[in-house]
């Protein structure tokens, strides 16, 4: 007998079997237990399957025990067991991810209906396959009286106060007195509510509370949610939940089709999902599998695939199960969206605003349906969170069109030599890669930048853009398309070059006609004419918006003077705080940009003069900044705007800890409101006026309305 048919195992069968086993039952325990996942899905499919092949070629290996005949879990410490009533089992993975898995499912149930050749096939539900935590819910003459997980199929976890915090789930059923009623479902988490946990959860590991964590992704953080033991936490993560069958029934009326029965349950009140549809034919099943994949993206929670499940319960129960899976039903999946690979190196891409952002570089690994040997890291701090270092293992992800990523370490394969944590500044020496320009991080952000700026070639097709824009020297006709052949060709490597380009540059160009060249040439020839604020804002120099350059520039009056400023002479410009003011200097430190100023100035770029504002012109609300909200009685919104702005001032749009005051007319809103409740000065127009003219910075006192110069808030 061939070794394909052999009843007796040999050493090295045995010893793999028992490695398999372990590996099974130890990766379970961390995904179904701990909620903390270590390897991808696809990777337990890859183990179990090889288990299932071992166990069928050697019959003796199959163990009472064995991954491949029970449901693994475990009853958690902290919640009661609950034995369910009717066992809660798994279903049949079909591994073809193809046409062709479902075209297999059609073929199995035929055979076992024994269909002859050309007899039509039984109708098939077929429906969404979800990436969440299987639940029961017990109602009770249709009241809501228990809820439990599935645990190890036979028994689970009582959590029905964690899932009363459901708000989908609704405590009594609509018009239904059944004696017992066990519908069942899947709970899970959208993706904008994991995203919103994940910002709460760094924003709490931010201010230094202890036991907090992120998750590495939706399921993880539903399971998470569900089994846990302060219901008040658990409360506060977001969940979700669709029902999909039953368990236990008594004194309820069954529909005799599965389409029938998801149909009554949504009557009851439950949320059923509405991706579903009931198929004829191996086709309509293969037609389904593709529309949801194409899907599969832009719906709000994650699925790993859709089910098929035969319609008609009469023949569910003429099909009935083998070992632990029902043979009318199967999981159809997509290709895996996670996979497992080594981390080869990491390397530091410079973006076109120079952003420098961490890039894995992988051995390459098939994942999401295509070949991946790149993934970002997203930040450094991001790197250092997940401690993702040289030569470990890691998991990519890849979701459909967005860009693979590294969502996770498997620390249990770290090698014994292994990289040193990530440290990009130490990566880089503090050097730009590409230009060599200092790099910079400011307070509060995640990302490193490049101060290059207009100088580093990473950045050049950024900067030409922003510097052609409407609102800057308005070059009309230097578009995307143009600047990239520009750029590519190598004909413009600096923004000194645009004004010496020429027709017979131009013409070169793809689908650059005489006529085209000739406008654009015109159209650059033209921009020299600007103004000193349209020149400011082009430089694109970081923070310094449309208003602000103007504004420096009224208050200098010369681009050798804002060149020149010092850091508490920047401050004194309206609206330049300090970061806006550092920014300036930075930007100006950099000798290659003082020489593209420069250079600018010599191809032609020139700006009518100004009359710079005198220095010591009182501004007596230097430093403050005011809110303003209902209608004054003389003064426009504008008008009283340019007398705070001129004053030194600043006028914000809300109320914060920063206001210094709010000038309240007749019909003011929620923002006096605010002020009060933050305990901030408030003005009548009197009282800013006379606050203007008495150069004051502050006072206390008076009745509101009543035209003092100041009213407490």
């Amino acid at each position: 007998m061939s070794d394909l048919f052999s009843t007796h195992a040999p050493p090295e069968a045995q010893q793999r079997a028992a490695e398999l086993r372990a590996q099974l039952q130890h990766h379970a325990h961390q995904y179904y237990v701990l909620d903390a996942p270590s390897i991808p899905d696809a990777e337990y499919d890859r183990l179990f399957q090889a288990l299932q092949a071992l166990e069928a070629q050697y019959p003796e290996l199959l163990t009472p025990d064995s991954p491949t005949q029970r449901v693994i879990g475990k009853v958690l410490e902290g919640f009661a067991s609950v034995r369910h009533a009717v066992p809660m089992l798994s279903i049949r993975t079909e591994t073809d991810t193809t046409a062709g898995g479902a075209q297999a499912f059609d073929a199995r149930v035929r055979r076992e209906l024994a269909l002859a050749e050309g007899e039509p096939s039984p109708a098939y539900a077929a429906e969404l396959k979800f990436d969440g935590l299987a639940l029961n819910l017990r109602y009770e003459h249709g009241v809501l009286v228990q809820a439990a997980t599935r645990g190890d199929g036979e028994s689970g976890e009582d959590v029905t106060q964690n899932i009363r915090t459901i708000g989908q789930i609704p405590l009594r059923l609509k018009g239904c007195e059944a004696t017992v009623l066990e519908v069942r479902g899947e709970v899970y988490m959208r993706r904008d509510d994991f995203e919103a946990l994940n910002e709460r959860q760094r924003g709490l590991i931010a201010a230094g509370a202890k036991n907090e964590k992120t998750f590495v992704n939706p399921r993880n953080a539903a399971a998470g949610a569900v089994r846990q033991l302060d219901p008040a936490i658990a409360a506060k993560r977001p969940l979700s939940f669709y029902a999909y069958g039953l368990g236990e029934v008594q004194g309820w009326a069954v529909p005799p089709t599965h389409s029938g029965l998801l149909d009554a349950l949504a009557a009851l009140g439950l949320p059923v999902c509405e991706h579903r549809t009931v198929a004829a034919s191996a086709d309509e099943l293969v037609a389904f599998h593709t529309r949801m994949g194409q899907q599969r993206d832009a719906l709000p929670f994650d699925i790993d695939g859709v089910v098929y499940k035969v319609n008609e319960r009469a023949l569910q129960e003429r099909l009935g199960f083998v070992s632990r899976e029902p043979r009318w039903a199967v999981a159809h999946k997509y290709p895996a969206q996670e996979q497992m690979t080594r981390l080869l190196d990491i390397d530091i891409q410079v973006g076109r605003t120079g952003k420098l952002t961490p890039v894995a570089k992988l051995e390459p690994v098939f994942v999401g349906g295509t070949t991946v040997s790149n993934a970002t890291l997203h930040n450094e701090d991001e790197a250092r969170r997940k401690d993702v270092r040289v030569g470990d293992t890691v998991i990519v992800r890849r979701a459909g069109d967005v860009i693979p990523e590294v969502v996770g370490v498997v620390l249990e394969k770290r090698p014994a030599e292994v990289g040193d944590a990530f440290d990009l500044y130490k990566r880089l020496s503090g050097q730009c890669p590409v230009c060599a320009s200092p790099i910079a991080r400011e307070e509060g952000e995640a990302d490193w930048r490049c101060t290059g700026g207009i100088t580093c070639p990473a950045q050049r097709k950024q900067a030409l853009l922003h510097f052609a824009g409407r609102r800057a020297m308005d070059i009309e006709g230097l578009g995307d398309k143009l600047v990239d052949q520009l750029v590519d060709a190598g004909i413009v490597r600096t923004l000194p070059d645009l004004y010496k380009l020429g027709f017979v540059h131009l013409a070169t160009l793809e689908r650059m006609g005489e006529k085209s060249a000739n406008n654009l040439v015109a159209a650059i020839e033209a921009s020299k004419q600007t103004t000193l604020g349209r020149f400011l804002f082009s430089l694109g120099i970081r923070h310094v918006g449309e208003t602000t350059a103007k504004d420096t520039a009224k208050h200098f009056g010369d681009i050798t003077r804002i060149m020149d400023a010092r850091l508490e002479e920047l401050l004194e410009v309206p609206d330049v705080g300090p970061v806006v003011a550092a920014s300036l200097r930075q930007f100006f430190d950099q000798p290659h940009h003082r020489e593209v100023v420069e250079q600018l100035v010599a191809c032609g770029v020139t700006w009518p003069a100004i009359e710079p504002q005198a220095s010591d012109a009182p501004r007596p609300l230097l430093g403050k900044t005011l809110v303003l909200t209902g209608t004054l009685p003389t003064l426009s919104r504008d008008e009283a705007k340019a007398l705070i702005e001129a004053a030194g001032g600043k006028v914000s749009g809300s109320v914060s800890k920063k206001t210094s005051y709010v000038v309240a007319g007749e019909e003011a809103g929620s923002k006096l409101d605010k002020a009060r409740e933050l305990g901030i000065a408030v003005l009548d127009e009197a009282g800013l006026q006379a606050l203007l003219a008495q150069g004051a910075a502050g006072g206390e006192g008076g009745v509101e309305g009543g035209g003092d110069a100041v009213v407490s808030g």
